[in-house]
């Protein structure tokens, strides 16, 4: 074996690495960078391949950036409160994990994962201490819906995005097949999360009193049906996506601003620059590793068809790739050697590149930006525990899911 083929996958692991433990608080992007430079600079990946790779990525985090400024201006607004006090006068202790499984889930669908991830986490913690009720559990699911409920809309998630290009789908008709995956993986998420934290479900001290909730902020509200509305259209004219987010992030960001609720550095830092450089950088070593032998040897391992065990196989697959490379670089390494299968092969791709992550820290971008939020809070996660339930979890979200898109690619089409 070649130094190009071997490096790439050593500054891979390095890249990853370094971002599940974050040594000395560094950004992601500190490893990732010099990883990027270096794969070009001993020819691992071609200038051409990397510039490809850029253009390729470069919507999609044009996107992130929008979405996170969009949800940093809900926050202000007082979305993700009020969403907070509706949960804590609306649902007992013992049914607060079902209020937060329905917010978090139609949160991530709408405002994408990291929204979810970012500002609603911040809040279940505040409401579980405010209802008496143990946190872990809601928290929790604030990581596995990031992930499982993102299946919905190709804005949901990153993921989505390139699967949505690839697909050849209309955004309607995507929404449509992944409804009833959406759906079942939601359910069986929630029947172990149950019974995995039945103890700390059932534990929950004495209801408290909560406080006036705040209002509702309608013009969000609005804007925020209406940039969901854009992203329907755009995808109806073959306009990025990005440009309808955008547009909702200028109208709620310039009346902050008029406001003084809000500055332009604050906007600026909202868009979490170092983490989409780490996104860039990422992609690129990705590449290198694909184009020196990685492509090839998973092109022997998917399964051809869309039969339910070639999407079962597919979905597997996408599911074990993205725990072991993270899912944003697993989709873009896995998307070239299923297109040709049609829709179904790139949904079931979806499917596990998005349901597979909640296995282990580092199968997401989303469940390392949960773990910050959680260290914000002094507290961490006991990485046992979290693979146990992830053990749990994902086979059976994995299986009712991809049967569910089965049934919805014969009652519909593909």
């Amino acid at each position: 074996m070649t130094i190009t083929e071997v490096l790439p996958v050593v500054l891979l692991l390095a890249v990853l690495a370094c971002a599940v433990i974050r040594p000395w608080g560094w950004p992601e992007a500190v490893v990732a960078v010099p990883a990027a430079a270096l794969v070009i600079g001993i020819g691992a990946i071609s200038l051409d391949h990397a510039r490809a790779e850029a253009e390729q990525l470069g919507p999609v985090i044009g996107f992130l950036a929008a979405v996170l400024v969009l949800a940093h201006l809900c926050d202000i607004d007082g979305l993700f409160q009020a969403c907070g006090a509706w949960l804590a006068r609306a649902a007992a202790p013992q049914r607060l994990l079902a209020g937060v499984f329905g917010i978090a889930s139609v949160i991530t669908a709408v405002l994408s994962l990291d929204a979810t991830i970012v500002l609603l986490t911040p809040v279940v913690f505040t409401t579980a201490a405010r209802m008496g009720a143990r946190p872990k559990p809601h928290v929790y699911a604030c990581t596995h819906l990031s992930n499982t409920a993102s299946l919905l809309l190709p804005v949901s998630n990153l993921t989505n995005l390139l699967a949505f290009a690839a697909s050849g789908l209309s955004f309607v008709r995507f929404a449509a097949l992944m409804a009833l995956p959406w759906l079942a993986a939601i359910a069986a998420e929630y029947a172990v999360f149950r019974w995995f934290f039945r103890r700390d479900l059932a534990a929950g001290a004495e209801l408290r009193t909560p406080a006036e909730p705040p209002k509702v902020p309608v013009f969000t509200v609005v804007t925020l049906a209406a940039t969901l509305v854009g992203f329907v259209m755009t995808s109806a004219v073959g306009v990025d996506p990005a440009w309808a987010a955008l547009a909702g992030a200028l109208v709620l960001g310039v009346r902050a601003l008029v406001q003084r609720r809000t500055t332009v550095l604050d906007l600026v830092r909202a868009t979490a620059i170092p983490f989409l450089v780490f996104v860039l950088a990422l992609g690129i070593v990705v590449r290198a590793v694909v184009d020196n032998g990685l492509g090839d040897a998973l092109g022997t391992l998917i399964p051809s068809g869309t039969g339910l065990l070639a999407l079962l196989g597919i979905a597997a697959v996408a599911a074990v790739l993205a725990n072991l490379i993270n899912n944003l670089p697993a989709v873009l390494v896995l998307l070239p050697l299923v297109a040709a299968g049609g829709p179904g092969a790139v949904l079931a791709v979806l499917l596990g590149v998005n349901i597979g992550p909640n296995l282990t820290y580092a199968g997401s971008l989303a469940t390392l930006l949960w773990r910050r939020i959680l260290r914000q809070h002094d507290t961490d996660v006991d990485l046992g525990e979290f693979t146990r339930l992830g053990l749990l979890a994902v086979p059976v979200s994995l299986v009712v899911a991809v049967l569910a898109l089965w049934g919805s690619l014969h009652v519909i089409g593909g």
